[in-house]
């Protein structure tokens, strides 16, 4: 039996946007190209179209076309993400672009950093996480050395701090804060997005017993990241 014609053009396109034939972003045809390809009513690609929208596939904007949707990554609320395993086990290729390394004080007039350093001196990290060849979330970290003294010589090529910190550090607890925000113009030109674009910001701290370990704020992408919890009534 011969599939209805709206979900024959709705697995050709899903069959190029799974293939990476159209990458996130990819502009898809108009509806009146498709009715053109397909010889088909405006009904018949809109109920494809909205069948593709609604499994996450596709971005319809108003006046400006329908585009391919950037995949999310979906991490518990409560957990510390590993996004290079996120991203694997998405199917894609991961790496992690260090873009600053450098040791130094805390700055005085920066109270958060002192608690930070205890004492000794502070690891300044900045880099891009990439997914499949694109940005994916831009990272600024401070670390304590004194915490975790043996990060100073870490070789990040394989392991990004993130990953490293949860496998050679162990941690107690941990402060999220979720914010979002339009993107600056260092912000947007490293993730490139356009300016202003909206951004998911995740802000977390995280303590070895008394000890403060890490600091880092993780921007995301509007469009690819998002943060679920999942609790009953008692919680």
């Amino acid at each position: 039996m011969t599939a209805p014609l709206h979900q024959r053009i709705r697995a050709d396109i899903e069959a190029r946007i799974r293939s990476g034939e159209w990458a996130p972003g990819h502009r898809v045809p108009f509806e009146t190209q498709l009715m053109a390809q397909y010889g088909c009513a405006r009904m018949t690609v809109s109920k494809a179209m909205a069948g593709l929208a609604d499994a996450g596939l596709i971005v319809r904007r108003r006046r400006a076309g329908s585009f391919v949707a950037r995949p999310k990554v979906h991490a518990p609320a409560l957990n510390i993400p590993d996004i290079p395993a996120s991203i694997l086990a998405r199917g894609e290729t991961y790496a992690f672009r260090l873009l600053i390394r450098r040791v130094r004080s805390a700055h005085r007039d920066a109270p958060e950093e002192t608690e930070l350093a205890a004492g000794g001196q502070l690891l300044e990290l900045e880099g891009v996480h990439d997914a499949a060849g694109r940005p994916f979330a831009l990272e600024r970290r401070l670390v304590s050395l004194k915490a975790a003294p043996a990060m100073a010589d870490a070789d990040f090529t394989l392991t990004p701090p993130g990953a490293w910190l949860l496998e050679h550090v162990a941690w107690t607890e941990a402060e999220t804060r979720i914010s979002a925000a339009n993107a600056d113009a260092d912000i947007a030109r490293l993730l490139a997005l356009a300016p202003a674009a909206a951004c998911l910001i995740v802000d977390r701290r995280t303590w070895r017993g008394p000890e403060h370990v890490t600091r880092v704020r993780q921007i995301f992408p509007g469009d690819a990241y998002d943060l679920v919890a999942r609790f009953g009534p008692g919680a």
